[in-house]
């Protein structure tokens, strides 16, 4: 084989199914950036092949979808980039799986989907759900879903070549934006992948940090108070310890942290302590020697604190990092230097620390999990995020920038009432207790999306936000019981819904004057009567 020139990343696309047309079709656009290979294998053929392969040749990343790729994730010793599928492809798929079945069944790997169980019931798909893990089970599945009389089935590049060989309609789940994203994903790691030889600054580009102190949004008091204290500490080279709940944007605080400070134009580095397996952790952190273990890459890996040289190392979830792994961090902060594993030169360091955790590190340090001395060398400087529950006053502009934000990804223009629609909606998102923060909030607003973008000339009601997010449904039952006993001199309505408690008097004045006085219209805009729309006119 032609050896490759050393200017170029390295990326192979793995796959057996209808997947390796559409991979190779799309390289081509990439030609120019990387050397990329297709190569027509999978599971254990694949991992036996690459194996070999890598003992002579150079791979900087690898794509791959489905099963195939968490099967080789977990065993090649190479980043595998996942291609996975957006919430379009799945409208996509299922409105050409509608035109085939009435019956539509969708089979994923390992988890389904649950915004698929609300959308079904909401807009008529007749939709039944089966997860795999590997190729038998997943034939079983299909054949599970026959015997239903379903006669179309949506998955990846496996599930629907075996739907095609069970004689069912096999609608295949990605499309070609998808896999174009997969392939910007492996150019940027693979580049990462080469910057371990000891690139110049230039070439790390791509481990900048993206957001800045605009994207902790929110004009709450203590929000405020945040991003000030996030510019204060910048001026500073202290370590930085982030307190906050899941979801409530630390890592977002890192890279303004990072950005806003002298080392902005060097690397920006994020590590989950908790999601890396102790042995792997070691080596990716402080690097390895030559030959310092088994299947250690020749040459030897610079670990991610020397690939932060001049930068920021941001290390997530603090206090899940093993206890032993603690002993060399905190021998790296006071003398700041590394070595690797398997070698005993010390390699000088230059670089600030900013760490975060969910977690109380104090109570750790109290049950012997986390040393009290790496504790008070990362805690110099500390900021705590405010969860979401703590600032109800910002979950409005929140929910409308994180919704016109979905729109757009699916290609949705937001109609001009949208902002009157989420005012209507204030009460049921403000009594929400939000425990995912505002990634929980993100999330709700992409299954939103995916609920206009099915009816394109549906306004967003409370009676919509309900059936597209189940977890409101909690609020109803006992405030409605407290309202209940609130009697009125209107007329009663048995007939009234268990949410409209939650719809208030203010929230209603924007929306009568959208359509112009009309009760009618106004009252079925909120699901309610109008004899409580007449009642809470009142209280105006």
């Amino acid at each position: 084989m032609t050896p490759h020139s050393n200017d170029k990343p390295i990326i192979w696309t793995v796959s057996i199914s209808r997947l390796f047309d559409l991979f190779r079709d799309i390289m081509l656009e990439y030609a120019d950036d990387a050397h990329i290979e297709p190569i027509h294998l999978g599971f254990e053929d694949a991992v036996k092949v690459l194996r070999e392969r890598m003992q002579t040749e150079r791979c900087d990343a690898i794509i791959a979808a489905g099963s195939n790729a968490a099967y080789l994730k977990s065993r090649l010793p190479v980043p595998v980039i996942i291609a996975k599928a957006s919430g379009f492809d799945v409208m996509q798929a299922l409105a050409r799986a509608r035109k085939i079945s009435s019956a539509i069944g969708i089979v994923t790997y390992q988890q389904t989907m649950p915004e698929l169980t609300e959308f079904k019931s909401t807009f008529g798909f007749d939709i039944v759900q089966r997860t795999y893990t590997t190729e038998e089970d997943a034939r079983a599945q299909i054949s599970e879903l026959k015997a239903r009389g379903i006669k179309a089935i949506v998955g990846a590049g496996l599930i629907s070549d075996l739907a095609d060989e069970a004689g069912l309609a096999g609608i295949f789940l990605y499309s070609s934006n998808s896999i174009r994203q997969a392939f910007s994903d492996a150019l940027e790691i693979a580049k990462f992948s080469r910057s371990e030889a000891g690139p110049s600054l230039a070439s790390r580009d791509t481990l900048r940090a993206k957001h800045g102190i605009d994207a902790l949004k929110g004009d709450s008091e203590v929000m405020q108070q945040a991003r000030s204290n996030i510019t204060l500490f910048a001026r500073s080279n202290a370590s930085v310890l982030i307190q906050g709940e899941t979801g409530s944007g630390k890592e977002l605080a890192a890279q303004a942290t990072h950005q806003a400070s002298n080392r902005a134009r060097a690397p920006f580095v994020a590590v989950n302590c908790g999601a890396i397996a102790e042995s792997l952790l070691e080596a990716e952190l402080f690097g390895y020697q030559d030959s310092a273990f088994t299947g250690a890459r020749r040459g030897g890996h610079a670990g991610l604190i020397e690939t932060a040289q001049r930068g920021t190392l941001f290390l997530d979830e603090i206090g899940e990092m093993p206890f032993a792994l603690q002993t060399r961090l905190l021998r790296v902060l006071e003398e700041r230097q590394v070595v690797r594993v398997g070698a005993t030169r010390p390699i000088p360091v230059d670089i600030r620390i900013i760490s975060a955790t969910h977690t109380d590190l104090l109570q750790r340090i109290e049950t012997g999990q986390f040393r009290r001395d790496l504790y008070y060398r990362l805690a110099v400087l500390q900021l705590k995020l405010p969860s979401l529950r703590e600032r109800r006053s910002d979950i409005l502009a929140l929910t409308e920038w994180c919704l016109k934000n979905a729109l757009a990804n699916l290609g949705v223009k937001p109609h001009a009432n949208l902002h009157a629609e989420i005012v209507g909606c204030q009460s049921l998102l403000e009594h929400y207790s939000w425990p995912g923060n505002v990634r929980e909030l993100r999330n709700i607003c992409e299954r939103l999306a995916l609920f206009l973008l099915a009816e394109p000339l549906q306004a967003l009601t409370p009676k919509l936000l309900l059936q597209a997010m189940p977890e409101l449904q909690s609020l109803a039952a006992p405030a409605s019981e407290a309202g209940q006993a609130m009697q009125s001199d209107a007329p009663s309505n048995q007939d009234e819904p268990e949410d409209s408690y939650l719809i208030t008097a203010e929230q209603i004045a924007p929306i009568l004057r959208r359509f112009k006085g009309n009760k009618a219209k106004t009252a079925q805009y909120f699901g309610i009567s109008r004899t409580t729309l007449w009642r809470k006119m009142k209280e105006l």
